[in-house]
């Protein structure tokens, strides 16, 4: 293979030290932001992903159904009890949060976390491919959809000379920001160099899962490295890449090099997050700190991607402790921290977790649960109504499951999502973000202020 052909599949994958642009950057280096043409600070949305079907049931519990103990055994949370660390925390007579959730519960009792239960997508399926992807394209049961709903989102807000606008914290452009509008994926926002390992097995045709050690900063077998050998290989491919920008993308490639340059100038990798405010360690706490970075370096953020996988949970889930519990503990401490850690500006900034389907209501043999309908999402920040749990939850008697087995989707994701780029992104014509369906205020259940 020829240099120049390297260069090709190494461009066209977009292997860029963990950058990746959905599209070239119009013009560079100039510090006219969104907040500028709105009138002070940028309205952000942040979307967290639960990939692999959060069990909302055992997430945010409905302890005051007796459906609920009787369906599972083995793995019901215990209703609330005083002294009791392994119960359920109390919401409002009937719903409790799981144990492994408390750092949410001063949020919520303060106003500033809502729930919404029993939402989801309407679609039949109970794929995990298939689902993630219609709720990322915003099109349930059409998989011709091209791009995501964020990114056709972005295309109606006013035009921004920032290119940061649209940010996902994901070692590849998610489907929900792909599209004609531009849109950034950064593995991590300290860590701009292009690594051999990674153009290695680009310019080898590596699948991508094969390419997922390499990515992650994983080492490749049989091959020990030094400091300096790393240096110089970064060093060396970042100028391939470079020059393979200049030769096939002209001005479009050097904007995209100078978009890195504007991010190191902003100098987000130094900083420390405010007094008292500690990120649990894991991949979800790293990445909404390198959120909270990248906003208050003023950057231009307005809408905002992460993930967190490892919900899918056949066998062994637990109750109180256990595979969710430690999920969950993960996702309360993360979401804690980030709406502490942005103080004031949370005003500004809505979160939203949002997970491809639920579980079933029964546990099976396995003490785990399986590919169930609706779930549960939490609502923090900006103009939440907090303090109470949104949408209408059925009982949990057969007749009111859907298909007999699961939670029913009684709000669908797209009505909850445009209610928050309504309210609180004011944008209120979204017949091309979700395109095929008619988002109606009736249908809001009302988690924000309008």
């Amino acid at each position: 293979m020829t240099l120049n052909s390297s260069r090709r599949i190494f461009l066209k994958s977009s292997a860029l030290a963990g950058v990746v642009f959905g599209a070239a950057p119009r013009s560079l280096m100039r510090s006219v932001f969104a907040a500028e043409a709105r009138g002070g600070r940028p309205k952000t949305f942040v979307v967290v992903f639960q990939r692999g079907a959060c069990d909302g049931l055992n997430t945010v519990v409905p302890y005051g159904d007796g459906g609920y103990r009787k369906a599972r055994p083995s793995i019901a949370i215990p209703a609330p009890k005083d002294g009791d660390a392994a119960a359920a925390i109390d919401l409002d007579g009937h719903f409790g949060l799981h144990p492994a959730l408390s750092d949410l519960a001063p949020l919520y009792r303060s106003g500033a976390l809502g729930i919404v239960h029993a939402v989801g997508s309407p679609d039949n399926s109970r794929s995990h491919f298939d689902c993630q992807d219609f709720m990322e394209s915003g099109t349930p049961g059409v998989k011709s959809t091209s791009d995501g709903w964020m990114n056709r989102f972005s295309a109606a807000l006013p035009r921004t000379e920032s290119k940061f606008r649209s940010v996902a914290l994901t070692q590849t452009l998610p489907r929900v920001l792909r599209g004609a509008s531009p849109a950034v994926a950064l593995a991590r926002i300290d860590d701009f160099h292009v690594r051999e390992d990674i153009a290695m097995s680009e310019a080898a045709g590596m699948p991508r899962a094969g390419r997922r050690g390499a990515m992650e900063g994983g080492s490749r077998p049989g091959m020990a490295g030094t400091k300096d050998a790393d240096d110089s290989s970064a060093a060396a491919f970042e100028k391939l890449y470079a020059d393979a920008a200049k030769d096939m993308l002209g001005n479009a490639g050097r904007e995209t090099f100078e978009a890195i340059e504007a991010l190191k100038a902003a100098d987000p990798a130094r900083y420390t997050p405010r007094a008292g405010v500690s990120y649990p360690r894991g991949r979800l706490g790293d990445s909404l700190k390198q959120m909270a970075q990248l906003i208050k370096a003023d950057l231009g953020v307005e809408l905002a991607f992460v993930d967190i996988g490892g919900w899918d949970h056949h066998t062994a889930e637990g109750a109180s402790t256990g595979q969710l519990a430690n999920l969950l503990r993960q996702l309360g401490g993360s979401l804690s921290a980030f709406h502490d850690d942005l103080d004031d500006r949370m005003r500004d900034v809505v979160v939203l977790t949002m997970t491809e389907f639920g579980r079933t209501v029964r546990e099976n043999g396995n003490r785990g649960t399986d590919h169930g309908h609706g779930s549960v999402s939490f609502v923090m920040g900006g103009p939440v109504k907090g303090g109470r749990v949104h949408g209408r939850f059925p009982r949990l008697s057969e007749e009111n499951l859907y298909e007999g087995r699961d939670l029913p989707v009684n709000t669908d994701f797209r009505d909850l999502v445009g209610e928050v780029l309504v309210r609180h992104m004011v944008v209120s014509d979204l017949r091309k973000v979700f395109p095929g369906y008619e988002v109606k205020p009736q249908a809001f259940v009302g988690a924000l202020r309008s």
